[in-house]
């Protein structure tokens, strides 16, 4: 198993120290962030397997954290807060938490849901990496490859970009921002208008009837969702 990486965000060190303590002697690697605007670089950059966040930063609200994160990442949160009221709670799973932990916490504990999150993870992850087909056409997601009739179909980088993004993502609505954060970069994340163009091009080149689509639709206002 390759090794598992943990970001830790606190602005209290006793609890960073520990976590890193124990983390690091159960192998896993940790990174750690103290403030909100560092755990954003930090998923970024450092691209965590799961993230363990504190509600209370100095810089920003955790929930605001967590939807920033779910802009464009799915990567598992976990958050560990002294917030034990249930409307905290509420709000942070609804925000894209994956877990809610109270402190005072028992390590155990953390680790048990910890493992349970990127286990969760990897399943959804796996689930994925595979042939997807349509009765119109088939869509190897491993070779990057879109056959229709028997024959490959010619898609531009940024045309599977957007293909691959919305298959893995299959059955569920992406958001217009999170499209174009992960296809074209955070400088497009209002730049609507070019999903609306090549979401056409590969309507145009893989559905029977463009005009009436049935596996690329459009959920106006918000994003897209393929339907297999």
């Amino acid at each position: 198993m390759s090794e598992c990486t943990v970001l830790v965000v606190d602005d209290e060190p006793q609890i960073v120290r520990a976590l890193r303590i124990n983390l690091t002697a159960r192998g896993y690697r940790v990174l750690t962030a103290h403030d909100g605007t560092a755990a954003l670089r930090a998923v970024a950059e450092g691209k965590p397997d799961v993230v363990v966040l504190d509600l209370g930063l100095p810089d920003m609200d955790g929930i605001a954290v967590i939807e920033h994160l779910r802009g464009w990442t799915r990567v598992p949160v976990i958050v560990l807060s002294a917030r034990d009221g249930s409307t905290d709670k509420v709000h942070a799973l609804d925000a894209g938490a994956d877990d809610y932990v109270t402190k005072p916490f028992g390590m155990d504990e953390l680790l048990a849901r910890l493992r349970a999150a990127v286990r969760r993870s990897a399943v959804s992850a796996s689930d994925t990496d595979v042939v997807v087909e349509t009765p119109a056409f088939t869509i190897d997601l491993a070779a990057k490859k879109v056959r229709r009739d028997g024959t490959d179909v010619h898609l531009t980088r940024t045309e599977w970009g957007v293909l691959e993004l919305l298959v893995r993502n299959r059955g569920r609505l992406v958001a217009q921002k999170q499209l174009l954060h992960e296809v074209w970069g955070p400088a497009y994340d209002t730049e609507s208008n070019y999903l609306r163009v090549y979401v056409a091009q590969l309507r145009r080149k893989l559905e029977p009837e463009p005009s009436r689509p049935r596996y690329l639709l459009t959920e106006p206002g918000m994003g897209y969702r393929f339907e297999p």
